[in-house]
C-alpha cells in the first residue's frame, strides 16, 4: 500500500493533466526561443575572436553572422510568443474547466456539506486558489522554460568552445544550490513553530478586533492589547529565528553566483589557461560574455520553485472539492415517483462521521394535512431529523419515504418540488427581492409573487424599498434578521409544496409580525404535511401530533393533551416553561 501512495501523483500533477500536453509544448517553445535569441551574444564573441584574427575576411563573414543573429532573434520571438499564447490558451481551457467542474460539483453534494463550510472556503477554491493556478499555468512553465533554456545553451555552448574552462567557469553554480538547501534545511525545522505562531497572532486578531466593545464594556481592554502585543512578540522572534540561517545563506549564494564574482572567475581562470598556452587569449571572449549571464536565469528558476509551494496547497484545495463525495442520485431506471404527501420515518439512525449517533431508531408518520411538532432540549437532534427529510445528508441507517418513494430514490429537483423549508439561518441571494421570493418557482407573475409576500407579511416592507421588487439584496435592499425570514417564508409559499419543513420559522421574527405570519403558516399547512421544529411549546399546543426527542430517541409521543395527561418529559417542559393553562387553548399553532 505504501508503495502504492508514493507513486500517485502529486495534487499539481493530478490537476493538471488535462493541459499537460500543451504546457510542455509551450515549455518547449520557450525554451527554443531563449536559445535563438542567445545566438546574438555568441555571434559577437565569433566577431570579436574575427576582428582579431584575419581582419580580412571580417567584411563577408560579418554579414552573414549579422543576418543569421537576425533571423534568430526573430524566430526566437516568435517561438517565445507562441509559447505564452499556447500556455495562456491552456490555461483558459483548464480554468473553465475547473470551474465548471466545481459548479457541477458543488450542485451535486448534500446540502449538510454547506451547512458545515463558510463562504469563504468555497470562493478560495473556486476563485483565489484558480487564481493562483492561473500563475502556475500561464507564467511558469513558459519562464522556468526559458531559464532553463538559456542554462543548458549556455552550459553547451562553453563546453563546446573549451570543456575545461567551462568545467572551471561553471563551479560557482552547483555551490550555490548546495549552499542555499542547506540553509533551507536549517530553516525548516523552525517551520513548525512558525506556523503555529502565525496561528496565535490570527487568533489574537480576532479577539482584539471582534471582542473589544465587551472587553472595554468589563474594563478589560488592557487584557486584550496585552495578548495581542505578546502574539506579535512571539511571532517576531520564530520569525527571526527562522529567516536568521537563510539572509546570512542568501547573502552569501548570491554572491557566489553574482556576474562579477562569474566574471572574476572567469578572467582569473581564462589568465592561468593562456598563461600556459591551453588557449589562445581571444578564445576567452565567449567566456566573459556568456558566463556571467547565466546567474540571472540560475536565479530566477531558483525563485520560481516558492510559486510552485502556493501552487501545490492551491492545487490540493480544488482537487479535494473537486473529490468531495456527492449526494448519491439514482439510475433513470430506478427513479421513484412520490404518490401523495405522506411521509414516514423507519427505524431511521444518524452519525456524523467519526462521531457516536445523533439519532437512532426513529420511526412515525407525517399524514397529509396535519401539523408534527418535534421537541426537545438543545442538542436531542431536532435539526438533524428536519435535515434528513430535506436530505441534506442521508440517514446511515432506516430510510425516509415521500409518497411512499425512499428520499435515495428521488430526484433532487423532483424531491425541492415536493419539500419546501423554512430554516432559522435564511440564505438571500444577490438578486432583487422579487428573484429571490421566485427562486423555488422563477416562472411565478408578478402577481404571484406579491401574494406571496403579503401572506407572509413582508409586503408592505418591500413596497418601502428604493425600488419596490426590484431592490437587490446586499445593495438597496437592506433588510434586518426578522424581514429576511420572511422573504423566506413567503419563497416557500410561492413554492406550494405539500410537504413543508419549519425549524423555528419564525425565530427571527419581531414580536408585531410573528402572530400574523403564525396565521399564515396556519392557512398554507391546510392540506400538507408541515414538520415543525419548535423550541416554544406554546407555538405548537394545537398540533396534530407532537414527538418529543432526548438523545437521539423519541421518549414521548402523542397530542398535546395526551402528553400533559402522561406528567412526562413533555409536561415538566412545559411547566418550566410557565406557561399557563389557558394557553393549551389559546396557544398559536404553526
Amino acid at each position: 500500500m505504501s508503495t502504492r501512495a508514493t507513486q500517485e501523483p502529486g495534487p499539481i500533477s493530478r490537476v493538471l493533466r488535462p493541459i499537460r500536453g500543451a504546457l510542455i509544448a509551450a515549455a518547449s517553445l520557450s525554451a527554443l526561443g531563449a536559445v535563438l535569441t542567445l545566438v546574438p551574444l555568441a555571434a559577437m564573441a565569433h566577431i570579436a575572436a574575427l576582428a582579431l584574427g584575419a581582419a580580412g575576411a571580417l567584411p563577408d563573414t560579418l554579414w552573414s553572422i549579422v543576418g543569421i543573429s537576425v533571423v534568430c532573434v526573430l524566430a526566437g520571438m516568435a517561438a517565445i510568443s507562441a509559447s505564452e499564447l499556447v500556455a495562456h490558451l491552456a490555461d483558459n481551457h483548464l480554468t473553465h474547466a475547473l470551474r465548471q467542474s466545481a459548479v457541477q460539483r458543488l450542485a451535486q453534494l448534500p446540502l449538510g456539506w454547506f451547512t458545515d463550510r463558510a463562504s469563504g472556503e468555497v470562493k478560495q477554491a473556486m476563485q483565489d486558489d484558480i487564481g493562483t493556478l492561473h500563475e502556475l499555468t500561464a507564467h511558469f512553465f513558459t519562464t522556468a522554460g526559458r531559464a532553463a533554456g538559456a542554462v543548458l545553451a549556455c552550459a553547451l555552448y562553453l563546453l563546446a568552445m573549451d570543456w575545461r574552462l567551462a568545467i572551471v567557469a561553471l563551479l560557482p553554480f552547483p555551490a550555490f544550490f548546495a549552499f542555499f538547501g542547506r540553509a533551507v534545511k536549517r530553516s525548516a525545522a523552525n517551520m513548525d513553530e512558525l506556523a503555529t505562531a502565525m496561528g496565535r497572532i490570527n487568533n489574537a486578531v480576532v479577539e482584539f478586533t471582534g471582542g473589544m466593545p465587551v472587553l472595554k464594556a468589563f474594563g478589560a481592554a488592557g487584557k486584550s492589547h496585552g495578548a495581542y502585543r505578546e502574539a506579535v512578540d512571539s511571532f517576531a522572534r520564530v520569525f527571526t529565528d527562522f529567516t536568521r540561517p537563510l539572509v546570512g545563506a542568501m547573502a552569501n549564494a548570491n554572491a557566489m553566483i553574482a556576474p562579477v564574482a562569474v566574471l572574476g572567475v572567469v578572467l582569473v581562470a581564462g589568465t592561468l589557461f593562456v598563461a600556459q598556452g591551453w588557449m589562445a587569449p581571444a578564445d576567452l571572449l565567449p567566456f566573459v560574455l556568456v558566463a556571467p549571464g547565466m546567474s540571472a536565469p540560475l536565479l530566477l528558476l531558483h525563485y520560481l520553485t516558492h510559486d510552485l509551494n502556493a501552487a501545490a496547497g492551491a492545487a490540493q484545495r480544488v482537487h479535494a472539492l473537486l473529490q468531495t463525495p456527492v449526494l448519491a442520485q439514482p439510475a433513470p431506471a430506478q427513479r421513484a415517483i412520490p404518490a401523495g404527501a405522506e411521509v414516514r420515518f423507519e427505524q431511521v439512525g444518524y452519525a456524523y462521521e467519526g462521531q457516536e449517533n445523533v439519532l437512532s431508531d426513529i420511526s412515525f408518520t407525517l399524514r397529509p394535512g396535519t401539523v408534527t411538532a418535534v421537541v426537545g432540549a438543545s442538542g436531542s437532534g431536532k435539526s438533524t431529523l428536519a435535515r434528513l427529510l430535506l436530505r441534506f445528508f442521508d440517514p446511515t441507517q432506516g430510510r425516509i419515504t415521500l409518497g411512499g418513494a425512499d428520499l435515495r430514490q428521488m430526484e433532487s429537483a423532483e424531491l425541492y418540488r415536493r419539500v419546501g423549508f423554512v430554516l432559522q439561518e435564511v440564505r438571500l441571494i444577490h438578486a432583487s427581492v422579487a428573484e429571490n421570493i421566485a427562486l423555488g418557482r422563477p416562472s411565478a407573475s408578478a402577481q404571484e409573487i406579491e401574494q406571496a409576500a403579503r401572506v407572509a407579511n413582508i409586503h408592505e416592507r418591500i413596497l418601502r424599498l428604493p425600488r419596490g421588487y426590484d431592490s437587490v439584496v446586499g445593495e438597496d435592499a437592506e433588510l434586518s434578521g426578522g424581514e429576511r425570514q420572511r422573504v423566506s417564508i413567503a419563497r416557500a409559499v410561492l413554492l406550494d409544496a405539500p410537504v413543508l419543513v419549519l425549524d423555528e420559522a419564525t425565530a427571527a421574527a419581531d414580536a408585531e409580525s410573528e402572530l400574523a405570519i403564525q396565521e399564515a403558516l396556519s392557512r398554507m399547512a391546510q392540506g400538507r404535511s408541515l414538520l415543525v421544529i419548535a423550541h416554544r411549546l406554546d407555538t405548537i399546543a394545537h398540533a396534530d401530533h407532537i414527538i418529543v426527542l432526548d438523545g437521539g430517541r423519541i421518549r414521548e409521543q402523542g397530542s398535546h393533551a395526551e402528553l400533559l395527561a402522561a406528567g412526562g418529559r413533555y409536561a415538566r417542559l412545559w411547566a418550566l416553561g410557565g406557561y399557563a393553562p389557558s394557553q393549551e387553548e389559546a396557544g398559536g399553532a404553526c
